[in-house]
C-alpha cells in the first residue's frame, strides 16, 4: 500500500513538473512570437522615419510632383499595427504595400532628375531605404519564423490539450501581399 502511494504521488508530480514546463514553454513561445513582431514593426518604423527626409530631398528637385509625394505621405499615415488578429495582420501588410508602391513611384521619378540621382544626401537615404528594406525582410522572415515554432508546439500532442485549456492560440504568419509575384513595371 505504502509503495502505491509513493508512486502515485512521484507520477502526480512528475505531471505536475511537465503541465509547468509546457506552460513556461509555450508563454516563452508566445512572447518570442510578439518580440519578432515588434522587430517587425521596428524596422518599419525606421523606414518610416526615413521616408519624410527622402521626400523632402526630392522635392527640392522635382516640386512638381505634388501629387506622387502626397501619395507616399498618405499611405505612410495608414500603417497601423496594434493588434495581431488576422485582418488587422492583412490590413497592416497592405497599408505597407501601399508604402512600398508609392516609395517605387517616388524612386522612379529621379530619373527624370540627374542632379538629383547624383546628389550625395540622396543617395545616402536611397540607401538607408534598401539596407531597410532588407532589414524588413529579415525581420519578417524571423517573425514568420518564430510564428512557425509556437503553432507548431501548440498543435502537437499532448501540448496542443494543453494549449487549447490555457487559451494559447494558433498566431498569424506574414504572408506576401497579393500581386508582389509579379515583378513591377517602371516606366519613364
Amino acid at each position: 500500500m505504502k509503495k502505491s502511494v509513493i508512486i502515485l504521488i512521484a507520477v502526480v508530480a512528475v505531471i505536475i513538473i511537465w503541465a509547468i514546463s509546457a506552460y513556461n514553454g509555450l508563454v516563452s513561445m508566445d512572447e518570442n512570437v510578439s518580440s519578432q513582431w515588434a522587430n517587425v514593426e521596428t524596422q518599419y518604423q525606421r523606414r518610416a522615419d526615413l521616408i519624410p527626409n527622402l521626400v523632402n530631398t526630392v522635392k527640392g528637385y522635382a516640386s512638381h510632383e505634388k501629387e506622387t509625394h502626397e501619395g507616399v505621405v498618405e499611405a505612410r499615415s495608414k500603417v497601423d499595427a496594434n493588434d495581431l488578429t488576422p485582418e488587422k495582420l492583412a490590413e497592416y501588410q497592405k497599408a505597407q504595400g501601399a508604402v512600398t508602391s508609392a516609395l517605387g513611384k517616388l524612386l522612379a521619378i529621379t530619373e527624370n532628375y540627374p542632379d538629383l540621382k547624383a546628389n550625395q544626401n540622396f543617395l545616402e537615404l536611397q540607401a538607408q531605404l534598401e539596407g531597410t528594406e532588407n532589414r524588413i525582410n529579415v525581420a519578417r522572415k524571423n517573425f514568420n519564423d518564430a510564428a512557425q515554432a509556437y503553432n507548431t508546439s501548440i498543435r502537437r500532442f499532448p501540448k496542443s490539450i494543453f494549449a487549447s485549456v490555457f487559451g494559447f492560440e494558433k498566431r498569424t504568419y506574414f504572408e506576401a501581399a497579393e500581386g508582389t509575384e509579379k515583378a513591377p513595371e517602371v516606366k519613364f
